[in-house]
């Protein structure tokens, strides 16, 4: 699946270099001219903020502002590459990209907003940079509240969740299935028309909503 977030981080991440290679600056190669993302010079740097930007505005595109936040939030967790700043730096590009990406028509249209942010110096491209983030910082799904919903189908329905305990995207038939054998205590099934729906049990956190 193209939208599953790993596969779709991956492609957007390429999607950033060529275009940045093809339209900025050009960037390492490989012998047979394929991006070498290896090399030096792709972290902290400009080219490091506008690939942070794009990726960043594609998942808002593709599923939500706040799911987002949340997945580059997890990022940030989870990476141990980055200087002291470099946090900073990535979650502020973060936001500049969930913006723009809210604004564009196209992946296309994404991509010239970047470069357009990048240009007038929206985006920080430096560890230097005095800009602090400041935004917010989404509560990341964990323990009996695990599960977002990541894409909704044609009717507006949810149809496919995130389980962020398992890494793993769960159909509608699926999750409810889990959850009749016990698996998801925190979440039940509502039967509507026929159809089984899960939602959030009732708690006093309202982020803990499936939404």
């Amino acid at each position: 699946m193209r939208w599953w977030p790993p596969n779709l981080r991956n492609e957007a991440e390429m999607e950033a270099y060529m275009y940045f290679d093809r339209n900025i600056r050009g960037l390492p190669k490989k012998p047979d001219g394929s991006i070498d993302t290896l090399s030096p010079g792709f972290v902290d740097n400009d080219v490091d903020a506008f690939r942070h930007a794009y990726v960043s505005g594609v998942f808002a595109r593709e599923y939500s502002e706040n799911i987002a936040n949340i997945f580059g939030v997890m990022n940030e967790w989870s990476s141990s590459a980055s200087p002291a700043g470099g946090a900073n730096m990535d979650l502020w590009n973060n936001a500049v990209g969930r913006k723009l990406g809210l604004k564009a028509s196209n992946n296309q249209d994404l991509l010239e907003l970047v470069k357009k942010a990048l240009t007038e110096g929206e985006l920080i491209i430096s560890l230097d940079d005095p800009r602090k983030f400041t935004g917010p910082l989404p509560t990341i799904p964990s323990g009996h509240n695990s599960v977002i919903v990541l894409k909704e189908d044609g009717r507006g329905v949810n149809e496919y969740f995130y389980d962020f305990a398992t890494s793993r995207v769960i159909t509608r038939v699926e999750f409810v299935s889990e959850i009749t054998q016990g698996r998801y205590p925190g979440y039940a099934v509502r039967r509507v028309n026929g159809v089984d729906y899960p939602l959030s049990k009732r708690d006093k956190d309202p982020s803990n909503n499936l939404g």
